[in-house]
This record gives C-alpha cells, structure tokens and sequence, in this order.
C-alpha cells in the first residue's frame, strides 16, 4: 500500500509493531523448573487498538504478530504486521532474553527504519526501550496466558502512544 499522508501516522505505526514485538518478548525470568519465558509466545497473535497522535487525533490499528523460538528458546524472531487507515507496517525483530536482561534489534522493511532494543523483567511482564534513528520509546508489555497487553509511550514524535491488544490464536 502507498502511503503518501499522516507520516506520523506511519511512525505511530511502526511504533505499535515495535512494541508488540517488545511485549511478546517480554515475558518473567524462568525458575529452574519453568520454560524459556519465550515458549508463551510462540505462534500467532492478533489483536487491535488505537494509535495517539499529538494533534488529538486516533487512529484504529490491527495487527498480527508471529513467534518464532530459536537458540533452545533463548531468542524469539518476531514479524509483525500492523494495519491503519493510513497505511501497513512490517517490522521484525530479533530478542534475546538472559538474566531477566532483553537485548535486540528490530528493523521496519517498508521504511528501512532500524535500531536496538534493550529492557527487563517486570513482576507483570516487561519494560522495554526501543532507540533508532527516525524513532525512540518506551513500551511496557503485559502477558497473561493468552492475551497481551501493549503500551508504548513515544518520545520526540508526533505520535503520543499506542495500545494494543492481543490475542493468542
């Protein structure tokens, strides 16, 4: 799809795969009788919410997001793609979780917007930050059974924020 208005819209966007790549990845540290806090993500996940942008307008967002475990579940490979009546965006993400520590990248293909992700454990999930050149925020990721729960706060940008939920299945 073309898109040729609301580039914050776009970035909103973006912002919202990014996050939902960051809430799958966000999950509680193993106990030794637990398996990889990823293996609760693998599959797929839809889901919608509405995406803030500063001029006090919304926008209605769905998505779809893949797992893929790798490394004995130490990593997750995420592909999300989101919808708006502005437009699509597709990012992928690659994570890896150690010591209740996320470090990765993500990167949005229609765009070629890239950068790092890095975060932690949260007793409901995760905090994460995400940092690029054309976008930077923060996200906090909740995941209870078979639903996520996705809230990114963006810094410097049109957009204010983004919600998302998300549905195993």
């Amino acid at each position: 799809m073309r898109v040729t208005a609301r580039p914050m819209a776009w970035r909103v966007a973006v912002l919202v795969l990014v996050a939902a790549v960051q809430a799958i990845l966000a999950q509680p540290p193993a106990s030794a009788q637990d398996a990889s806090p990823f293996e609760k993500l693998a599959g797929r996940w839809v889901g919608e919410g509405r995406l803030g942008i500063r001029d006090g307008k919304s926008e209605a967002v769905k998505c779809r997001v893949t797992y893929i475990l790798a490394d004995e579940a130490r990593q997750v490979r995420q592909t999300i793609r989101c919808a708006t009546e502005s437009g699509t965006v597709e990012v992928q993400s690659a994570v890896t979780h150690a010591a209740g520590q996320l470090s990765g990248s993500w990167k949005e293909l229609s765009r070629d917007w890239s950068g790092e992700l890095s975060g932690g454990v949260t007793p409901n999930g995760f905090k994460v930050a995400i940092k690029g050149s054309e976008l930077n925020a923060n996200m906090d990721i909740i995941v209870k059974e078979n639903r996520q729960i996705i809230e990114i706060q963006f810094t410097n940008s049109s957009l204010i924020g983004l919600t998302l939920v998300l549905n195993k299945g």
